[in-house]
């Protein structure tokens, strides 16, 4: 006797993007618009934090890992066994890892995009890039709904 297994479902995008300010609001847009697709919709909590956490990263990519001649890469995966969706962002430098402030008013250099990160994400991190020099910055957050089958094209844009 054989057991049928189902498929697992998994939504994922990925795309390497100028590593600019227009790169990071552009990923941002597929963000939302991947979203959407995959069954997080406009305006629900889940879409504006994730669409968060990704422009958060993705500008952090930009401004902290910017190295010149070399983009930067934005991959969404959403498991919907598991309602969960994880934002990587991976920029070319390693040296400069990601770090939380000490407080929330700190004026060091950066950080503060972070604390809303840690405050968004059921869990972020950092890992070595495995591909070439650099690092993934990475986060998931747990969604109420996912699709397991994306749509084809996206539900009307908000006003």
């Amino acid at each position: 006797m054989t057991a049928t297994q189902s498929p697992v479902t998994v939504h994922q995008f990925t795309m390497c993007f100028s590593s600019t300010p227009r790169g990071a609001r552009l990923a941002r847009r597929m963000c939302e618009h991947c979203l959407d697709a995959w069954g997080v919709p406009y305006d629900s909590d889940a879409h504006d934090a994730v669409t968060l956490v990704a422009a958060e990263l993705c500008a952090n990519a930009v401004q902290h890992g910017h190295v010149a001649g070399r983009d930067f890469r934005l991959c969404l995966t959403a498991t919907p066994a598991t309602r969960t969706v994880r934002i990587e962002v991976t920029d070319t430098r390693g040296e400069s890892l990601p770090r939380l402030p000490a407080t929330a008013t700190d004026d060091g250099e950066g950080g503060r995009g972070l604390l809303l990160v840690a405050a968004l994400a059921d869990r972020w991190g950092c890992t070595p890039r495995p591909d070439g020099p650099g690092k993934t910055v990475w986060a998931e957050y747990t969604v109420d709904t996912l699709d397991p089958v994306a749509r084809s094209g996206p539900s009307p844009a908000p006003s």
